[in-house]
């Protein structure tokens, strides 16, 4: 597996647009929303943050932050196969105490994916919120931040999905359910994503046999959008 990135008290989400609460509702005010999906989500999420005694806190509160990125690279954008719900989406979940949603964001996606990733230049960079049902009567208010990659094959940790791949952004797009798709849209908006996106099932575990099943890895697309749609916006 590559090398991870270093732990967040090394800095690489020093500057991190929603490392507190304060800075999360600034972020928010400021965000401009890419449909009108997230513009609800922005709604939501404000209220929610005035409402919650500790919107980072999982196991204090059903409705809370998590964090998630859009992963790109040369080759595309990876997405890799939830576990439980058999949908292609990306990588991301809880905060751990003491993290700020930038850096959980990164320690997720390298776990989830097992590439060499860091955020931009400059610092991390919130780049589309998402609200949604999860797993358990919980609510997850998603930050969705931008991750780059040099690429290579991804070699996911132990215990997490095998499914995982490089898509390119025609790819993603026609899987994503209504949940991702404005993430995969404000991340191919962005100057890094300029030249990127011309893998065909670049990944491990039969990346292609989205949706269905099908782990077989023989790079057919089977299916993806329909699964990740039949199920609406549950994620776990």
């Amino acid at each position: 597996m590559p090398a991870a990135s270093p732990p967040d008290d090394a800095g690489p989400a020093a500057g991190d647009p929603a490392g507190t609460i304060d800075d999360l509702r600034s972020a928010l005010l400021h965000h401009r929303p890419v449909d009108e999906r997230e513009a609800a989500a922005r709604v939501t999420f404000l209220a929610a943050l005035d409402e919650l005694a500790d919107p980072f806190d999982a196991e204090r509160e059903p409705t809370h932050v998590t964090a998630s990125a859009i992963v790109i690279g040369p080759a595309g954008v990876v997405l890799h196969r939830h576990r439980r719900l058999h949908r292609w989406m990306q990588p991301g979940g809880h905060i751990d105490p003491g993290e700020t949603p930038a850096g959980a964001a990164l320690r997720e996606s390298v776990e989830e994916t097992g590439l060499a990733l860091h955020h931009p230049d400059g610092g991390p960079r919130l780049i589309h919120v998402d609200v949604h049902a999860a797993a358990n009567d919980h609510v997850h208010l998603d930050l969705r931040y931008l991750l780059l990659s040099p690429g290579g094959e991804p070699e996911p940790a132990p215990g997490e999905s095998p499914d995982v791949g490089w898509f390119s952004w025609e790819e993603a797009e026609s899987m994503a359910d209504e949940a991702l798709a404005g993430g995969l849209r404000a991340a191919r908006g962005q100057p890094e994503a300029a030249g990127t996106g011309g893998a065909r099932g670049a990944g491990t575990g039969g990346a292609r046999g989205a949706g269905t099943g099908d782990t077989s890895g023989d790079g057919t697309v089977g299916g993806a959008g329909a699964r990740g749609r039949d199920e609406g916006s549950i994620r776990g």
